[in-house]
């Protein structure tokens, strides 16, 4: 059994604005919920949404006794079969965009914050970048050292909290589906630009708090009668902690030293919804910006 101590949120990780005028927009549930939440039993806590800069959070925030107990699962429980085959266009997209943000040189080195089992450490060496890398799961860092040849000299099995590199380091670090799984990431990214180079990119995924999904889901929750929220899964798996909203890094550009260089929104999946209503559901997210994943590229100053 997982074990938590509960931290109660009295400032927006992001924005830093009173948490005390925001607003609840709904519970959930220490388990997947499915279509009738309130037929299962379990812990809930407050999901909440700044009303200065769109961050969606939990409060009370559940931090697990030990990090292992959230990460320290089997590679295979956590993705599917396919992303253990090096695909020799992963992440592809993503570092043209950065190329053409650096302009890039040859050598530049690269930090992958976040590195699972080594996949987008391994592209982006393949790119060019001298590249570096840290996995906070055990079980993670041991699959990209034994299966995927990450050179173990160059991936640390540690936390942000916990790693360190000199100051101005990285040209560019990208920190791929992991920002929403920290625990105070404004306070992490502080960290992070120090390593990073002045005019170096950071690259940061994200769930977006306006995913249209989210909504369409919890509207069906309120039309049941209960006051059950799909947003975020603080105490299972994916245990995603945050959403955010580009407004998040406007705001927080204006106390940290970076300005947004580039941003794009992705669809990404849908649920519970008929599929013949994917087409029309993708082609509304795509003009609206309401699909699930946003991707930020921040330039240091």
């Amino acid at each position: 059994m997982k074990r938590y101590s509960f931290e109660e949120i009295a400032y927006c990780e992001m924005c830093g604005d009173p948490t005390e005028k925001h607003v609840i927009i709904g519970q959930r549930l220490n388990q997947s919920q499915g279509l009738s939440p309130r037929k299962k039993s379990g812990i809930t806590v407050s999901i909440k949404k700044c009303t200065n800069c769109q961050l969606i959070y939990s409060s009370p925030l559940p931090i697990p006794e030990n990090i292992q107990d959230h990460y320290g699962v089997p590679p295979e429980e956590y993705w599917i079969p396919s992303y253990f085959i090096v695909q020799p266009d992963h992440f592809k997209y993503e570092l043209d965009l950065v190329k053409n943000l650096l302009p890039f040189e040859k050598g530049m080195k690269a930090l992958d914050i976040g590195a699972g089992i080594g996949n987008s450490m391994l592209s982006i060496e393949r790119e060019g970048f001298d590249t570096y890398g840290f996995e906070p799961s055990i079980p993670f860092y041991e699959k990209a050292i034994s299966v995927m040849k990450v050179d173990p000299d160059k991936l640390k099995q540690a936390s942000v909290e916990d790693s360190d590199y000199p100051e101005n380091t990285f040209a560019f670090a990208t920190i791929g589906a992991v920002f929403e799984h920290l625990y105070h990431p404004a306070q992490s990214l502080k960290k992070i630009l120090s390593w990073v180079k002045p005019n170096g990119i950071i690259h940061i995924e994200i769930p977006s708090s306006n995913y249209l999904m989210s909504k369409i889901i919890n509207f069906y929750y309120r039309i049941r009668g209960t006051n059950y929220v799909t947003n975020l899964s603080p105490m299972h798996s994916p245990f995603h902690l945050y959403e955010f909203d580009l407004e998040s890094f406007k705001k927080l550009a204006t106390s940290l030293n970076f300005e947004i260089a580039f941003f794009e929104y992705h669809v990404g999946g849908i649920s519970f919804a008929p599929k013949v209503l994917h087409p029309l559901l993708r082609k509304y997210m795509k003009l609206t910006n309401t699909g699930l994943i946003l991707s930020v590229y921040l330039r240091k100053k």
